[in-house]
């Protein structure tokens, strides 16, 4: 009702471009016209229907709108809104909570892991224990002598079936969790315990006190195919790329390594592609962002207390966020632009912060001690966190996953939810 519509059926376009530019020029030129130029002028405008004034032709109402809705909701509707994205209920509480009865209370080792079959590994002691997630049923892998262990860390493989167990020793044993029966023992990688690893298809990455870097091929016997050499101090972080490209590593010396696939050498060392020494304390938590393939979130121990962000490729620092506390882990959400962090002294906490703008979204309390182990979900909603307190915690922090939220769209029929109450 605001505006005329054009009634394009009514227009002449050649004529309405002739009025705006050569008509235009006529008009500025007709003083200098004779009287019978001007009179011949006409004449021919007469005969050629050219003594149009308007250009646009216009109907002369719009019709009136369709009431889709009763007379009472008509001035709701004639101005309709985005409807804004609810707000999503992050619960404060853990939902479940099991005891961790002697959990090594370490910064620098990585205990607890979940694995592509939904069965998640912890390490308590010379013990690894299977928790599968499906029926929350708990059995025992496999217990080290005192010789060899504890257990430094714990990896499934992509498959989610095998499994590697470092150890206090230098040694890492490969397990099959199916069959339940050790496949080999990995020898002569490192000097000392083993106490980060991360699996890139076939290769296993594992990070000693050396600081040395190894990469082992589990399916030939002579498995040492590459070595980085880097750190001065133990390597207590390792993260694979998504695409396998790329290998951050983070140690006790306060450094962060990115290391290229593609400038691996068996006969020497690896350089590293990037040095980052910009934390002032140990780097345990690393973690590739999930949207962004070139992005790395790291953290510091507590002497530095920050979550760096950084640009892989060009080795940029792109940020930096003062968080408070020691940060023990972090991971990014599958399903949104999030990242969660854990952290030691003082509140022990779990962290969830908005990427890019790092606002704080909540802080997940209930361990009473530093929250030294992370791991995810394979659906991406739940997060399980171990902490010095001996107790191995479940949150429901990153909400439903994108494609479970779009499901119930697809049945159009009425009450269709009813039949998913349970």
């Amino acid at each position: 009702m605001d505006r005329f519509i054009p009634n394009r059926s009514a227009m002449d376009f050649d004529y309405a471009h002739y009025m705006l530019t050569e008509g235009r020029k006529i008009k500025e030129n007709q003083t200098a016209c004779s009287p019978a130029r001007e009179a011949y002028r006409k004449q021919l405008a007469e005969t050629l229907n050219m003594n149009r004034t308007r250009i646009l032709a216009f109907k002369n109402k719009p019709p009136a709108p369709v009431e889709l809705f009763p007379s009472e909701h008509s001035t709701a509707s004639a101005h309709p809104t985005k409807s804004a994205k609810p707000r999503r209920h992050i619960p404060q509480s853990s939902e479940r909570t099991l005891d961790a009865p002697d959990l090594v209370d370490d910064f620098y080792l990585n205990l607890l892991d979940w694995g592509s079959s939904n069965v998640l590994a912890i390490a308590l002691g010379n013990t690894v224990y299977l928790w599968d997630a499906s029926d929350s049923s708990t059995s025992e892998l496999v217990t080290i002598d005192d010789e060899n262990g504890p257990v430094t860390s714990v990896n499934w493989a992509p498959d989610g079936r095998h499994i590697a167990i470092g150890l206090n020793n230098s040694e890492v044993q490969l397990w099959d969790s199916t069959a339940n029966r050790q496949l080999r023992t990995l020898r002569g990688c490192h000097r000392s315990r083993v106490g980060s690893m991360a699996w890139n298809n076939h290769i296993l990455t594992t990070g000693g006190m050396d600081g040395q870097i190894v990469n082992n091929d589990v399916r030939i016997r002579s498995h040492v195919v590459e070595t980085y050499r880097g750190h001065q101090q133990e390597v207590c972080g390792l993260k694979w790329s998504a695409s396998g490209q790329q290998l951050a590593s983070g140690g006790n010396d306060n450094v962060v390594h990115i290391w290229d696939r593609s400038m691996a050498s068996s006969n020497s060392p690896t350089q590293w592609l990037h040095r980052l020494e910009e934390h002032t304390s140990a780097v345990k938590a690393l973690a590739w962002c999930p949207f962004q393939s070139n992005l790395l979130a790291t953290g510091g121990g507590g002497g530095d207390r920050t979550i760096k962000f950084w640009n892989t490729h060009t080795g940029a620092c792109l940020n930096s966020v003062d968080t408070g506390s020691q940060v023990c882990s972090l991971l990014w959400s599958k399903n949104e632009r999030e990242l969660l962090s854990s952290h030691g002294f003082t509140q022990n906490q779990l962290t969830l912060w908005k990427y890019p703008s790092m606002v704080k979204m909540a802080e997940l309390t209930g361990h009473t001690s530093r929250v030294l182990y992370m791991a995810q979900s394979p659906d991406g909603c739940t997060v399980a966190s171990a902490a010095g307190d001996e107790t191995l915690r479940f949150w429901n922090v990153f909400g439903v996953p994108e494609v479970a939220k779009t499901a119930p769209k697809v049945n159009r029929e009425p009450f269709s939810q009813l039949n998913r109450i349970r």
